[in-house]
C-alpha cells in the first residue's frame, strides 16, 4: 500500500520540477531588476545597467543550458550628459526559469558591467536614471 501512495507523489514532484525548469526560448519582453533592465523585441535588445545603456541586434536565443550571447554597442557615459561615445560590446548571460543573469563586456576597453539579475516581466527599478521604453529608440534623439 505504501508503494502505491508514494508513486503519485513522485510523479507530482517530477511534473512540478519540469514545469519550473523549462527553459525560456522566447526572450522577448521586459526584464527588470534593481538599477538594471532589458527590453527585448524580436529584432532589438536594449539594456540599462545603472546610468549606462546599450543596444544589440536580436533576437536572443539561449542554448539548451539557458546561456546566450549577443553583440552590440554600449554607452557608459549616457547620463547625466550623453557624450555619444559608444563601445563595441558583448551581452552575455544565462536564463534559469524566469531569472536572467546578465553581463556586458566592452570589447575595446575590457570594462565589464554586471553581472546583474533580471526577472522576466518585472518593471526595471532604475533609481535616478531614466530607462527607454522602446528598444532601438533613445529619448532625446
Amino acid at each position: 500500500m505504501t508503494r502505491i501512495s508514494v508513486l503519485p507523489s513522485i510523479f507530482a514532484l517530477l511534473a512540478c520540477s519540469a514545469a519550473t525548469s523549462t527553459p525560456i526560448t522566447d526572450v522577448v519582453g521586459t526584464w527588470g531588476g534593481d538599477n538594471a533592465g532589458m527590453i527585448v523585441s524580436g529584432t532589438d535588445v536594449h539594456v540599462h545597467i545603472g546610468c549606462t545603456l546599450g543596444d544589440a541586434v536580436g533576437p536572443i536565443r539561449p542554448d539548451a543550458n539557458g546561456r546566450f550571447e549577443a553583440s552590440g554597442t554600449y554607452n557608459v557615459d549616457a547620463y547625466p550628459v550623453d557624450r555619444g561615445i559608444t563601445h563595441p560590446a558583448t551581452f552575455s548571460g544565462r536564463i534559469i526559469g524566469q531569472t536572467m543573469t546578465l553581463t556586458v563586456s566592452l570589447t575595446d576597453t575590457a570594462r565589464v558591467l554586471g553581472p546583474v539579475t533580471l526577472i522576466y516581466g518585472k518593471e526595471p527599478k532604475m533609481g535616478p536614471c531614466p530607462i527607454c521604453r522602446t528598444p532601438g529608440v533613445r529619448s532625446g534623439r
